[in-house]
């Protein structure tokens, strides 16, 4: 039995522990009604703040809206105010340029075409907005005293400044001569910068805004006439027999076309974008007469008369230029070039139908010339000699042959081998740039080559002239060809 003593004690132990677990609880319990009335005003506040701030946005969301239409409403008004503004100053543009327009552009150019500017736009718009207001017609009239005055000062700098230029000089300083042989008072003068800008920038304007005023452009071309020296196209080159042959002319060295060329074909090519222009110019130095009295057809015969003395005249200064090559074969490759060159650029473009209008035959004439100097080519270089046994009898059986003989053989072999690798050697390094002519060139060549070759190789086949054969009989009839068709073929 547990002593009464101890059980006692061990009670109000227990008791007390109830005890401060009852006042713990009771604490909890307090605490948990202080949170509750806590939390109740917290959302109390809460949704008095969400209330508030509802009306809040109802308030203000109409008054932003408002804003925003008013800010709207400002933009269109200054919007508008910029329109007018911009509307009204084409009433003041005649007024604002009137000043400007009659002193005219000289000293002020810039300032000058600025003003005809506003002029062209204001006619826009009242052609498109307004086409019966009396503004149309005093802007229109403005325009057309200014272009009136544009074109003026583009004669009087013309005049002023330009120095006529014979033909055969513009040719040469295309092609680049430097030792071209010009009369001692021909000068080629270039215009001062400022003088061609401002001439540069005025034709750049008629050609824009005056394309289609014939009358202008007639009385344009007439004001040029001295400018030319006439006659424009009669001009002959300087005889051959006057140039002096101290340097290459800037010659390609392998054949090719030269830059002359090139330049005076492009130069042509670009004419076709003004023939009407260049006709009428040739057409004015006919005569004192009015140039407006020339039809269309004569001044096309005029040009196509001019384009085709220019290409005259080129293949005389090619010529010339052909004889600087020592190598008569590279000076018909040469030749062949160019001449292929300016046959192929006459096709590619108008220039062909444009010189047949009044030489008929300049396409025929070209291709005679190109076939011409390929069969000068061939004769340079034709290996046929070499293999010709005419005086050598050799179909006389199998007797013995003669010391001479033996050595006429070794020699026509030693000839061929020699002067073909010189032919390959030196010719390795020229250029046909057409494929299609470089193609019959080598089948030309390959052509006349093996069938002399051929015929050489089968009378010396059954005849002993030399104990090496292998020694002189270098190459095949299949390698001889080969190395033909490496011919204009610096790869190879």
């Amino acid at each position: 039995m547990i002593p009464t003593e101890d059980a006692s004690a061990r009670k109000r132990e227990i008791e007390d522990k109830l005890k401060q677990e009852q006042e713990t609880l009771s604490f909890i319990r307090e605490s948990l009604e202080k949170s509750d009335q806590l939390t109740k005003g917290m959302v109390s506040i809460l949704s008095s703040f969400e209330s508030r701030l509802m009306q809040l946005e109802n308030s203000i969301i109409p008054v932003h809206k408002q804003t925003e239409n008013l800010q709207r409403l400002q933009e269109n008004v200054d919007k508008t105010l910029s329109c007018l503004d911009h509307v009204i100053s084409y009433y003041h543009v005649a007024k604002d340029t009137d000043k400007i327009i009659r002193e005219g552009p000289a000293g002020r150019l810039d300032e000058y075409l600025a003003c005809i500017a506003k002029i062209q736009k204001a006619v826009e718009y009242f052609q498109d907005n307004n086409p019966d207001s009396p503004e149309l017609n005093t802007v229109k009239a403005r325009f057309e005293k200014g272009k009136e005055l544009l074109e003026a000062e583009f004669r009087s700098l013309l005049m002023r400044y330009s120095k006529p230029v014979p033909p055969i000089l513009i040719l040469d300083t295309i092609g680049g001569d430097e030792d071209m042989e010009v009369q001692e008072d021909v000068t080629l003068e270039h215009l001062p910068e400022a003088v061609l800008q401002d001439i540069i920038c005025i034709s750049a304007w008629l050609v824009e805004y005056g394309r289609n005023q014939g009358a202008h452009t007639q009385t344009l071309l007439i004001s040029c006439r001295p400018l030319f020296q006439p006659p424009l196209y009669t001009h002959k080159w300087t005889h051959p027999s006057r140039h002096t042959h101290t340097h290459e002319y800037n010659m390609p060295k392998d054949g090719t076309v030269h830059e002359l060329t090139s330049n005076a074909i492009l130069f042509l090519q670009q004419l076709l974008d003004f023939q009407e222009t260049a006709g009428a110019m040739l057409a004015s130095q006919e005569s004192s007469s009015s140039a407006s009295s020339y039809s269309s057809e004569f001044s096309r015969r005029l040009l196509s008369t001019y384009i085709y003395k220019v290409l005259g005249n080129l293949q005389l200064n090619l010529s010339n230029k052909a004889k600087v090559y020592e190598d008569p074969a590279l000076r018909a490759v040469f030749l062949h070039n160019n001449y292929n060159y300016i046959l192929k650029s006459l096709e590619k473009s108008e220039l062909i139908q444009l010189v047949a209008v009044t030489h008929k035959k300049v396409e025929g004439s070209y291709r005679e010339l190109i076939e011409q100097e390929i069969q000068n080519y061939q004769r340079r270089y034709s290996l046929n000699d070499l293999l010709t046994l005419t005086h050598l009898q050799l179909a006389e059986g199998h007797r013995q042959l003669k010391d001479k003989e033996r050595q006429i053989i070794k020699d026509k072999f030693k000839g061929f081998n020699d002067g073909l690798e010189e032919l390959c050697k030196i010719q390795q390094g020229w250029a046909v740039p057409d494929k299609e002519q470089r193609d019959a060139i080598r089948q030309a060549q390959k052509r006349v080559v093996s069938e002399a070759y051929r015929a050489f190789l089968q009378r010396c086949a059954n005849i002993s002239f030399t104990k090496n054969p292998e020694k002189y009989h270098r190459y095949s009839l299949e390698q001889v060809e080969e190395m033909i068709d490496k011919l204009f073929d610096t790869s190879a």
